[in-house]
């Protein structure tokens, strides 16, 4: 490993599949359990996988952990502290490091935030995705908007930081209704909001119910309305866009997502999670089986559920710098980026993309604007071609 992979920030991300039941709108590998889930064979098998990712990534100093899902705050807090005890026997746990869970705001989950604080937990980021309950109820969302603020407020008694989950262009929702929502969030927000424009994604029963023509949203005159909304309200209240969908007051940025679209390493530990370590100079990503028995039983058998395994190509690795990097308010390094595979971007592109007002430069740093943001994907295309 080189010595600036070795100083690189390097997080750790925990993929906990489980939730009580699946959004009708998320596509994420997440699944449900109706006989109950054998939580003591689950942490043996990430701990064991940990194992494996600490050879693969030995020498490293963890600046983040992420448990992710699914549903973390369905995990026990004695798991919580298993996990963490690990992660800090095989790596350099940093004194500040940043440590996330994602949880759902149910009355049963938040009696195990004093259990997630006590095994090391210091920020934490709640699933609301509306504060209103005929919208809860049509997400498929399993709480209530009171519960989520008293959550909310719960949560801010044991976390230092705290995060929340907005999904915006809903159907039927007019602009007036989300500038009402997203200032009563914001009057109840800490630090930071992650607010989402809804998708529609392939194979869940949102997109079957699109396709069918049952469900209905913003189109996208009234879609960019509804962000550049967001955008405004968000930079009013002191919580400025660092990421398309992100917002914070400055130094209050997430740690651990900002190490995964600045482009450094992490290891994935878990059910489909994903990682990107660097050996040798070059990257590789990996990825692991989704199906949360089969990966149980590949770990205990391999001690890794790894199925997919690829060292990136040096082009491969700059288009993904590219493509994550944009995506941050500050942009990119240019000459990290060159540093990469060489690339230098036509100057010509540079300067025209700059002239349309969607591109800003300075120096070595190179940044969508606003405006740019707003159609990354046609950025992206122009500046990899």
């Amino acid at each position: 490993m080189s010595d600036a992979a070795s100083a690189a920030p390097f997080g750790v991300y925990v993929h906990w599949p489980f939730c009580r039941a699946k959004c009708p709108y998320c596509d994420f590998n997440s699944h449900v359990r109706h006989n109950g889930i054998d939580e003591s064979g689950f942490v043996a098998a990430y701990l064991r996988e940990l194992d494996y990712f600490a050879v693969l990534s030995s020498g490293r100093n963890v600046s983040s952990i992420f448990f992710g899902g699914g549903t973390p705050s369905l995990m026990r807090p004695t798991t919580v502290a298993a996990i963490l005890d690990a992660i800090a026997a095989h790596w350099t746990v940093a004194h500040d490091a940043e440590i996330t869970l994602e949880a759902n705001p149910t009355s049963v989950e938040a009696e195990n935030f004093a259990g997630y604080a006590a095994a090391g937990v210091n920020r934490l980021s709640l699933g609301v995705q509306a504060l209103d309950d005929a919208s809860l109820k049509a997400l498929g969302r399993q709480h209530t908007t009171q519960e989520a603020l008293e959550a909310l407020a719960l949560a801010k008694q044991h976390f230092g930081r705290v995060s929340f989950d907005l999904i915006y262009a809903r159907e039927g929702q007019t602009v007036r209704a989300w500038e009402t929502e997203l200032n009563r969030a914001l009057d109840h927000a800490a630090d930071h909001l992650s607010l989402y424009q809804l998708t529609i994604e392939d194979g869940t029963p949102f997109a079957a119910r699109h396709a069918a023509g049952t469900l209905r949203v913003p189109d996208a005159a009234k879609a960019r309305a509804l962000y550049e909304l967001t955008q405004g309200l968000c930079e009013a209240a002191g919580l400025p866009a660092y990421e398309i969908s992100n917002h914070a007051r400055p130094g209050a940025e997430s740690r651990h997502n900002l190490l995964y679209w600045r482009g450094y390493d992490y290891a994935g530990i878990g059910p489909g999670a994903h990682s990107r370590i660097t050996l040798n100079g070059m990257k590789r990503a990996l990825i692991a089986t989704k199906s949360p028995e089969a990966w149980r039983e590949e770990v205990a058998t391999r001690g890794h559920g790894i199925a997919s395994d690829e060292t990136l190509s040096a082009a491969e690795a700059a288009e993904e710098y590219l493509l994550m990097g944009l995506r941050l308010a500050e942009g990119i390094d240019l000459a990290r980026l060159a540093s990469i595979d060489g690339r230098r971007i036509d100057a010509q592109i540079l300067g025209a993309l700059a002239g349309e007002g969607l591109l800003m430069r300075d120096g070595d740093r190179l940044a969508a604007t606003p405006k740019g943001r707003l159609v990354l994907e046609r950025l992206i295309l122009e500046l990899v071609d």
